[in-house]
């Protein structure tokens, strides 16, 4: 079942208000130009966040309100919102990438992305997704996390074919940022053999923190 796209309430009626439209002539718009049957009435809820338009919907509101649909949507997360906010459809996509509709529909509604390389490329290109974007809107960051926790933890080298094959970055950039996390983490560890009981505490809780946070720490090194 298709998830309802996040929808930005206020940025919808600030568009329509620059505009000098009233609800009612954003219903009108609606109907006359893309025959969808909504009233002044639920046009002023999902102004109020307390309706949302469907994808269908949300496409036309873009264009009664002469803005893209990313202009109506919170940030986009998964690879349906970012779909809707560049206004494609999946058949666009899906042939920009080499899949049948079908099949591309599955993988938003499961959020799961098992491309290739030259799929995943295309994909991140069609929707204009960061490393950091693709990684999140595909449902990998959970691998990513454990990736990193073991690189930080254990031997660094021994994880940099597995980060380069999830993580689209040169080899010699992945190398450096996983050698300065393994470094950052080890010293914030040596501190527990050095300090008191009390001192120790403190440093396994930020261990944790440091761990909770890799995927961000990753990313603010990686640039992506």
């Amino acid at each position: 079942m298709h998830q309802t796209p996040p929808f930005d309430a206020p940025a919808a009626r600030r568009l329509r208000e620059a505009l000098g439209m009233a609800p009612g002539h954003v219903a009108y718009g609606l109907r006359a130009q893309y025959g969808l049957l909504v009233t002044p009435d639920v046009v002023a809820a999902w102004e109020r966040g307390l309706q949302s338009p469907t994808a269908r919907e949300l496409t036309a509101l873009a264009g009664v309100l002469w803005c893209s649909p990313g202009d109506l949507l919170v940030e986009a997360v998964t690879l349906r919102e970012h779909r809707l906010a560049r206004g494609m459809a999946p058949d666009d996509v899906a042939r920009l990438v080499g899949m049948d509709t079908g099949a591309y529909l599955k993988v938003e509604d499961s959020g799961r992305w098992r491309g290739n390389e030259r799929q995943s490329a295309a994909l991140a290109e069609a929707l204009s997704l960061t490393p950091a974007a693709f990684l999140t809107a595909t449902g990998r960051d959970g691998e990513l996390a454990g990736i990193l926790t073991s690189a930080v933890t254990t031997r660094w080298q021994a994880h940099v074919r597995a980060m380069a094959k999830l993580v689209p970055l040169p080899r010699p950039e992945l190398e450096q940022v996983l050698e300065r996390l393994h470094s950052d983490y080890q010293a914030l560890m040596v501190k527990t053999l050095s300090w008191g009981s009390t001192e120790d505490a403190g440093t396994g809780d930020a261990g944790r923190a440091f761990l909770d946070s890799i995927v961000v720490r990753f990313w603010e090194l990686a640039g992506g």
